[in-house]
């Protein structure tokens, strides 16, 4: 098994290295590449994910859907590991990965933890571990065979927002989507900014809109009025 993993980022400076440094210290000689496609970040995200060791890409357009589908267009792994600029996988996430793909899994994910001790996280940290569309995206990372990735035709690169959910979703008609029973560490950057409480009304709005057909130019504009966000 040979991965790549592909981070979309914007500003992502605090978080790069760290991020970079873990996926490429998975210990395993097959390891492929981690690519970085930057939507034009005013920081040193790009410097900083270059010289932690990743392979850096400009995009040519913004936004995380595109952005992965660039990334995973220049990759050269049969497996495609898309992670969040500021998640953290598990150090052992590689031979998670593996063990799932050799069982025969096409595409999965895993369960997350916030990178906060506040009491109120434990329910958010709790239902990841279910199978259940509602609890899944892009925070807790996806891995996914390159096979099934050209065969779905990569993400939607109209979707602004939502991405995950419709490339899960199209999964889920041909193969079963593994949850791995291990946690990738998330920031709770959104919450401190925002309330728990704000933050989980915005999520279920959003959702249903989603569910119930609404546009992507509505649901991003619903999505900034209720959270302040980058």
């Amino acid at each position: 098994m040979k991965l790549s993993a592909v981070i979309p980022t914007l500003n992502e400076a605090e978080n790069i290295e760290r991020l970079v440094r873990r996926l490429l210290d998975c210990g395993n000689p097959d390891f492929q590449e981690v690519i970085v496609v930057d939507a034009g970040s005013t920081d040193e995200t790009r410097s900083i994910a270059k010289a932690a060791g990743a392979r850096v890409i400009l995009a040519e357009n913004k936004g995380r859907a595109p952005q992965m589908n660039e990334g995973a267009a220049a990759a050269t792994g049969n497996i495609l590991y898309f992670v969040h600029g500021d998640s953290l996988p598990p150090e052992d996430y590689y031979e998670n990965i593996k063990t799932a793909v050799a069982a025969g899994s096409q595409i999965g994910g895993f369960r997350f933890v916030f990178d906060s001790d506040k009491a109120i996280f434990a329910f958010n940290n709790y239902i990841t571990k279910f199978n259940k569309i509602f609890v899944r995206g892009g925070d807790q990372t996806m891995y996914v065979t390159r096979e099934l990735f050209d065969k779905l035709g990569g993400f939607r690169s109209d979707f602004k927002i939502m991405e995950d959910y419709d490339f899960i979703e199209r999964a889920q008609k041909v193969t079963d989507f593994k949850v791995i029973q291990n946690d990738v560490l998330v920031s709770a950057r959104k919450y401190d900014t925002n309330s728990w409480a704000r933050v989980q009304i915005a999520n279920v709005i959003v959702f249903s809109m989603y569910r119930f057909g609404a546009s992507q130019d509505r649901m991003v504009n619903t999505y900034k009025r209720l959270l302040d966000y980058r």
